[in-house]
């Protein structure tokens, strides 16, 4: 599984921003899908994620501004992000969790980052 990343960019404090992840495989195989965030100095954190049957989940501080949702005729996930702060700055990366039962695995595919800048 191959996963492309685009969408960030520059914004304002405020602004919005849409990512996409583009899977080279229908995503109807993906058992999850999910938005990770590595901010400067900082570690790596989960911010969002979908599973196979459009159950989300969230990180608390980005709770009612970043949306996670998949289209599987585009076999892409995007993650709208609305009222950015600047502490929403980091690089994002999109990761793919598919689980098979021959044999039992679970395996995590990840996409290159996008960077997402958010000035104050």
């Amino acid at each position: 599984v191959q996963l492309q990343a685009s969408g960030g960019g520059l914004v304002q404090a405020g602004g919005s921003l849409r990512l996409s992840c583009a899977a080279s495989v229908s995503i109807d195989s993906i058992n999850g899908m999910a938005w990770h965030r590595r901010a400067p100095g900082k570690q790596r954190e989960l911010v969002a994620g979908i599973s196979s049957g459009g159950i989300t989940n969230y990180l608390d501080s980005v709770k009612g501004r970043f949306t996670i949702s998949r289209d599987n005729a585009k076999n892409t996930v995007y993650l709208q992000m609305n009222s950015l702060k600047p502490e929403d700055t980091a690089v994002y990366y999109c990761e793919a969790v598919v689980v098979t039962t021959t044999p039992v695995g679970e395996y995590e595919y990840w996409g290159q980052g996008t960077l997402v800048t958010v000035s104050s």
